[in-house]
């Protein structure tokens, strides 16, 4: 959904108010939540979830073209993280005492079968030595 799209929304859901009005409350709140995130301050909306500043180190990366080693700068990026009830909406499961479509409805605390994961590894050409043998350098660095 982009932000038009939302004020389409509102629009309609919301027929009592004008859509300049409409426009301008979405714009309002997005301004607000981009100026405290640029202050690196945590915004939480109960029920929907929380936006946080997390902080990238510097690290060397590979230009993926080249091959070569480039310095890649620290920085701070915005991160958000759903909440629960966000969360078992998206997964089309209820929460107590919360409506879903419309209806109120109590949730079943069934258990649910154990997720199994498989372990993560990182394939081979994530390794400096095997993308610069794969892009043509050579293992020491040099140029074949």
């Amino acid at each position: 959904m982009t932000k038009r799209e939302l004020i389409e929304e509102v629009v309609h859901a919301r027929t009592d108010l004008p859509r300049r009005e409409v426009e301008a409350l979405v714009n309002g709140v997005f301004d607000t939540l981009s100026d405290a995130l640029a202050r690196g301050e945590r915004i939480e909306i109960r029920g929907f979830g929380s936006f946080i500043v997390k902080r990238r180190n510097a690290r060397e990366g590979l230009n993926p073209k080249t091959g070569q080693v480039v310095a890649v700068h620290a920085k701070r990026v915005a991160f958000f993280k759903a909440g629960k009830e966000l969360k078992q909406r998206v997964d089309s499961r209820p929460v107590d005492g919360v409506a879903v479509d419309g209806v109120a409805v109590e949730a079943t605390r069934e258990a649910e079968p154990a997720r199994t994961r498989t372990p993560s590894r990182k394939p081979a050409s994530a390794t400096p030595e095997v993308a610069r043998a794969s892009y043509g350098m050579a293992a020491a660095g040099g140029e074949e």
